[in-house]
């Protein structure tokens, strides 16, 4: 069988095409529909037609409470009533159905965890008559991704359990019917394909496990899904043996999509002479499309239906991860009880900065009324609240954020790549400054490393710093480490959040006494990065090389920071690699 490589892609098909493979096989969780508009009713739709019965479709908001999401009480209920009234939660509600999730991309870590939860237990546990129950949640998750940014995605603890991650967004609507667009499952009998079925689950789980590796694709459940997948089709085709078609389609759902890497291919050698021509008795062989080893296939479908931006994602050091929405480069959260963001509530005392939660308060008391002596309080009708009952309230904060630029303008460095490292220090520089966040500027060259710009948000400043920077000499790259860490940790101490971005090639020469021997020069620097390192500073180390060697990798190391070899980017993508990294 020859992949449909060649075939122009077809992204509401596939979208259509999982849909209906998570009706034959709920455990497949679902889908993730990024982007597509009213084509996602479409899909929806189509899922729920598949389904057995009528199934049920609750749509579940990104802010939604645990008593709305799980079950428990229902204040207003109880509060009206004198005693406990239970309510059903929303996933309860939509068993042997389907959860939409809009705005996925804002779901809070929290709410996707407990989503994950039910969708692992397939059970949600409720309050009834002060008794606790199991009820089953069984359902198909459509999370709807609206993100703008494409490393805006769905939690990672809610994609990981859902099989299918499809992207509609350069599908548009043109009047057609959408299920016009949905391929059929493959029968085998299509001309071209192999119909000989895989012997047992072994051979599909070897071909699906080992494409997962070379894919990049280091999650076993996506592997599981995929051989789901596979079964799925073949059932949907109306067979009971799955055929390497139906292995084929898995791969290319399931697992292309997920992939963080492009396998190397082996060039020929360019001296080596061209295969003589085969025998003319089997030159009809390869015309007639004879199937070569399954796991070759089954790569090969999956590299045809790779992301068309995969490669600068890899680039960028931000493949399959996800960006909080506006808060890329902001510092880190800080609890408070005055102020920030809400973060629910907790049990505890007022006072000393934290606030009483009021109707928290009375949520936890609702229940236990009527075995209270309500006649001890002096007035019929009150609420008896005890201690335990006291709820305060959580906020989040952020600590503002400082970007530390340690830039290499020595010698080697300006005559390879200072240029685009100017470029892209200035388009950060522009960012950090939307953002209210402060820029400081590190130089290191000759003997020494110097603060051109101490921490600020004056963005004039910043760029004229950055234009006045020279080029040339030796490379001090222990000067610059170690300027680089004292910034930092003054940024600390004024409960700011450091975040250090050093561009260099890595090979240092200028020892941290002036000294220009080269072994000194890469012992002293590598003792300063394993100081960062040890301070636990949030850092990237670009290596701008043309070429690339192990000094840079080993320095990132030291310094626990996140190491991207950019030897041909210019400065956006030095830009972008740097965003990819930085701290939510």
């Amino acid at each position: 069988m020859t992949p449909a490589g060649d075939e122009p892609p077809d992204p509401l098909g596939d979208a259509l095409t999982a849909a209906r493979l998570c009706a034959v096989d709920p455990a497949l969780g679902g889908m993730i529909l990024r982007g597509g508009g009213e084509l996602r009713d479409s899909v929806i739709a189509a899922l729920r037609g598949a389904m057995r019965g009528a199934a049920p479709l609750r749509r579940m908001p990104a802010h939604i409470d645990d008593e709305r999401l799980l079950g428990g009480i229902d204040l207003t209920a109880t509060l009206a009533r004198g005693s406990a009234v239970s309510r059903t939660g929303l996933l309860a509600e939509a068993n042997a159905g389907v959860v939409v999730v809009p705005m996925a991309e804002r779901l809070s870590d929290a709410v996707a965890g407990r989503l994950a939860a039910v969708i692992d237990s397939g059970a949600v546990l409720v309050e009834r008559d002060g008794m606790t129950l199991r009820s089953e949640a069984r359902f198909v998750t459509v999370a709807l991704d609206d993100g703008i940014e494409p490393d805006e995605r769905a939690p990672a603890a809610l994609a990981e359990r859902l099989a299918f991650w499809l992207d509609l967004t350069d599908c548009h609507h043109s009047g057609l019917d959408p299920q016009s667009h949905a391929p059929q499952a493959p029968t085998g009998t299509e001309e071209g394909a192999h119909a000989d079925p895989i012997p047992d689950d072994a051979a599909v789980a070897r071909a699906l496990v080992a494409t997962a590796a070379v894919l990049g694709v280091g999650s076993a459940r996506a592997s599981l899904f995929a051989l789901r997948a596979a079964r799925a089709a073949a059932r949907l085709a109306g067979r009971d043996v799955v055929i390497d078609a139906d292995i084929v389609l898995a791969a290319r759902l399931v697992l292309a999509p997920r992939a963080t890497r492009v396998p190397a291919t082996e060039e020929a050698p360019a001296e080596q002479q061209p295969p003589p021509p085969p025998p003319e008795g089997d030159a009809g062989e390869e015309e007639r499309g004879e199937p070569g080893p399954i796991d070759d296939i089954v790569l090969a479908a999956a590299l045809a239906a790779l992301p068309r931006d995969l490669l600068a994602k890899i680039a960028s050091g931000g493949a399959g991860r996800r960006r909080a929405s506006n808060t890329q480069g902001a510092g880190e959260r800080r609890k408070s009880g005055a102020r920030g963001r809400p973060q629910g509530a907790r049990a505890g005392l007022p006072g000393g900065g934290r606030r009483l939660s009021l109707i928290d308060t009375l949520r936890a008391a609702a229940p236990w009324q009527r075995l209270r002596n309500v006649g001890d309080l002096g007035a019929a009708g009150r609420v008896a609240v005890r201690r335990d009952d006291l709820r305060i309230r959580r906020f989040e904060t952020r600590a503002e954020a400082v970007t530390i630029f340690a830039v290499d303008a020595s010698g080697s460095s300006a005559l390879a790549r200072l240029a685009e490292a100017k470029g892209a220090v200035e388009l950060l520089l522009g960012e950090a400054y939307v953002k209210r966040a402060q820029v400081a500027l590190i130089a290191f060259r000759g003997t020494t490393a110097e603060v051109l710009l101490p921490p600020t948000r004056s963005l004039v400043r910043a760029r004229r710093s950055l234009a006045e920077l020279p080029g040339g000499g030796g490379t001090p790259l222990a000067a610059g480490l170690r300027a680089a860490y004292d910034l930092a940790e003054a940024a600390r101490s004024r409960g700011r959040t450091p975040f250090l971005v050093v561009l260099t090639d890595g090979r240092a020469n200028i020892a941290a006494d002036g000294s220009a021997v080269r072994a000194t020069a890469t012992a002293d620097a590598t003792a300063a990065a394993k100081v960062i390192g040890a301070a636990g500073i949030a850092a990237a180390f670009l290596d701008i090389s043309a070429r690339p060697g192990p000094e840079g990798a080993a320095l990132a190391a030291a310094m626990r920071a996140r190491y991207l070899p950019l030897p041909r980017a210019d400065a956006a993508r030095m830009h972008a690699a740097v965003r990819a990294v930085q701290p939510a």
